[in-house]
């Protein structure tokens, strides 16, 4: 079966555009020209991410084996990444995926052409489950992922579904470029002899693996064209064909009983292979390591630490590297080992003794300070993945679900001395954004992110000195809002236990106070506001009514006049208003008495979602970004709401200062103008608009939250997921 075909380009480093969408003209690196929707000027931007390093799960990583420094790793949601060695840094490849086609930013697996250096292949898809509905694709490149070629394929992906980091899944025929191996989840072996550009399922292949795993990695033998692969089938692990993929056996008298996580072949002639009872990443109670004497066809167990042994909980295996100017040189990593803390492990006498990297490392947690959640910084968890540098021994790294650590004294380990370690994850921004403000006071940004929790920062190119907000330290942290008259005064909201669900601050974000109460019977925290005198929190949980607060946090009324799930935002200007959305019934509401009640207003609003926001410089307006339905605005203190017929859909809603000799704020959405979606500003009021970003600089999901500053004018904070925080500037 042949599959179609569309060609994808790319302007300026790192970043590429859909052919379809018109060029574009690169001003600098991150820098795009686009026209204007609805304006016909031009609007010019640079565009970069704030500084955070890392935040999600890097699912693998691969070094080039013939060229130096040439290193690529891949995320779960956050795309895919490449070394640059003069900067030090890793650049993105895929900032150019757009909203339609949100699930390419997932990598199931990458692969790299020994013989050509430039040739990256992606397999790209997040989810396989049915409430997506994107089939995934091979993003195929001869310019290590300046630009893409793409083939859709006719199946999904799971880029970030168990046993992410198996792999890899993908692999190039070290003696025939032309020919790729993808092993899938659920549809079995597939094949291509043209370099990726058509591919067909090999129907030789005997099995699909367990549903929703399927083959986790495949491999060749360069010295005879074996080609290996893991299946996810504990009874069958591992399969072997001697004729190109044509026919496959199982290999005799393999280990079972688990899954294979990763193989390679070292360069001893060894096969070595992690195991674990489940896929990962979250959990595993049972694992191993073994190797297989391909000369001989003898299995040895090489487990370095038993699992279930000692009283230690259980736990598997998934990472591994061997080293390729060493021979017998192999590390591995724990999974799930949740406690004591997962751990690497280095043999260089191809498994007989084994060394502790945790028992001795110096570990710097100073490139994500963040990282520190609690005290002593630990090796990370979820580590999926090792990579050897193929041309210095000494250098490694590894990945977690937060970063990328690395080493240039790794050998160190066998000495029995400690080895140093640091995060290498600049540039590769990962977190899952879910509300941004930027306060005409204090920090130009504070932001809320899935997994790990607030941020307050100061400078947008410097990590946040003091890594995440505390008291109580947070994970998921879904809603923010500040006193637009009380400089200062921010609170926060957190998927937390009952008592940590909130907190307020009176230093723009510096120190916390958790709140002393909080709306009783409530489970899903929703969403939170303030009054701009910061008299009146008002909490609107997502699965009870709204509730007020006026001792800061300590006692909590169920307001009157509201629905469960309405949406709340309070007045900038004057501090007894507030404004409410329910999408459940298109009904706006208001409250005149800072949030004790609140009385219907307008009706007959889009149903299905909304976000409400107001301005900084004037009382009584408030804006409604309906997505699909549209953008609405009110001037007459929520009594009614008006269509912005120049926009027909807008997903985010935000405010920044106003251009010179403008009278109103900028507004910023993330929506669509034209028939284009896109980030867009208008300067007038919604009279018209510019669309800000272009297609290199894209972001997938952009549909969370987005923030002007207040202070420059023409700055754009972007919420992502999983592409961090990018934002715009006029150059």
């Amino acid at each position: 079966m042949s599959l179609a075909r569309r060609r994808f380009l790319a302007i300026g480093t790192g970043t590429a555009l859909a052919a379809s969408a018109g060029p574009a003209a690169a001003t600098g690196s991150g820098a795009g020209a686009v026209e204007g929707a609805g304006s016909g000027r031009p609007a010019c931007y640079r565009w970069r991410n704030v500084e955070i390093v890392g935040g999600g799960f890097v699912t693998g990583i691969v070094h080039h084996p013939r060229r130096r420094g040439l290193v690529y790793a891949r995320t779960d949601i956050g795309g895919a990444v490449r070394f640059d060695n003069r900067t030090r840094r890793w650049v993105q490849l895929l900032q150019w995926v757009g909203w339609d086609e949100w699930s390419l930013t997932g990598v199931e697996s990458l692969a790299l052409d020994p013989a050509d250096p430039g040739r990256l292949y992606l397999a790209v898809g997040t989810y396989t489950n049915e409430w997506s509905p994107i089939n995934g694709a091979i993003l195929r490149s001869r310019d290590q992922g300046r630009t893409f070629e793409r083939t859709d394929l006719p199946f999904k992906l799971g880029g970030n579904e168990p046993g992410r980091s198996m792999g890899e899944r993908l692999v190039v025929d070290p003696r025939d470029g032309r020919v790729l191996l993808f092993g899938t989840r659920n549809q079995g072996l597939w094949r291509s002899a043209d370099s990726g550009r058509t591919w067909a399922r090999s129907d030789g292949f005997p099995v699909a693996g367990n549903p929703g795993i399927g083959i986790g990695f495949v491999f060749f033998d360069p010295r005879d064209g074996t080609i290996y692969a893991g299946v996810a089938d504990p009874a069958h692990p591992l399969y072997r064909s001697a004729d190109g993929g044509h026919t496959w056996t199982t290999v005799p008298g393999q280990p079972t009983g688990l899954l294979p996580h990763h193989g390679d072949l070292g360069a001893d002639g060894n096969i070595y292979v992690t195991y674990g009872d489940l896929p990962g990443p979250y959990e595993m109670y049972d694992g191993a390591v073994h190797k297989l004497n391909t000369a001989t066809g003898e299995w040895t167990d090489i487990t370095p630490l038993r699992p279930n042994t000692g009283g230690e909980a259980g736990f598997g295996y998934a990472g591994l590297a061997t080293d390729p100017r060493k021979p017998g040189t192999v590390m591995v990593s724990t999974m799930s080992r949740w406690g004591p803390v997962d751990d690497v492990f280095r043999s260089v006498d191809g498994g007989r003794t084994w060394h502790s990297i945790g028992e001795r490392i110096v570990l710097d947690t100073s490139g994500a300070p963040y990282l520190d959640f609690h005290g002593t910084p630990k090796l990370g968890w979820m580590i999926g993945d090792i990579s050897i540098d193929p041309f210095d021994s000494n250098k490694v790294m590894y990945v977690t679900g937060a970063t990328i650590f690395g080493t240039e004294d790794v050998t160190e380990a066998e000495a029995d001395r400690s080895t140093h370690w640091s995060v290498r994850a600049q540039g590769l921004e990962e977190t899952a954004v879910l509300d941004l403000i930027s306060p005409p006071w204090g920090p130009p940004l504070i932001s809320a992110l899935g997994d790990i929790g607030v941020y307050r920062h100061d400078r947008l190119d410097v990590v946040p000195p003091d890594g995440q907000a505390s008291n109580p330290v947070s994970g998921t942290s879904p809603s923010l809002d500040y006193a637009a008259r009380t400089p200062g005064f921010v609170v926060r909201l957190a998927n937390a236990n009952a008592g940590e669900r909130g907190a307020f601050s009176t230093d723009a974000g510096a120190s916390w106070q958790p709140f002393a109460g909080e709306p009783p019977a409530m489970t899903q925290p929703g969403r939170i506001a303030v009054g701009a005198d910061a008299r009146t929190i008002v909490w609107a949980p997502g699965d009870v009514v709204a509730h007020y607060s006026r001792d800061r946090g300590a006692t909590w009324i169920a307001v009157a006049g509201l629905p469960v799930a309405t949406v709340v935002v309070g007045d900038r200007v004057d501090g007894r208003l507030f404004y409410g959305f329910d999408p459940a019934t298109g009904t706006a509401y208001v409250s005149t008495n800072g949030g004790v009640a609140f009385t219907a207003t307008a009706t007959g609003l889009p149903t299905g979602s909304g976000k409400l926001e107001t301005v900084l410089d004037r009382a009584g307006n408030c804006w409604l970004a309906a997505g699909p339905g549209g953008l609405y605005r009110s001037v007459d203190r929520g009594l009614t709401y008006l269509p912005v017929t120049t926009i027909e859909e807008a997903y985010t809603i935000g405010f920044g200062k106003a251009a010179p000799s403008c009278p109103e704020m900028a507004a910023y959405t993330s929506g669509k103008v034209a028939g284009v979606r896109g980030i867009y500003r208008s300067d007038d009021g919604a009279a018209s608009w510019v669309r800000v970003n272009d297609d290199q600089h894209q972001y997938a999901s952009t549909g969370d939250a987005i923030a002007g500053d207040p202070r420059v004018y023409g700055r754009v904070y972007l919420s992502t997921n999983g592409l961090g925080i990018p934002y715009g500037e006029p150059v």
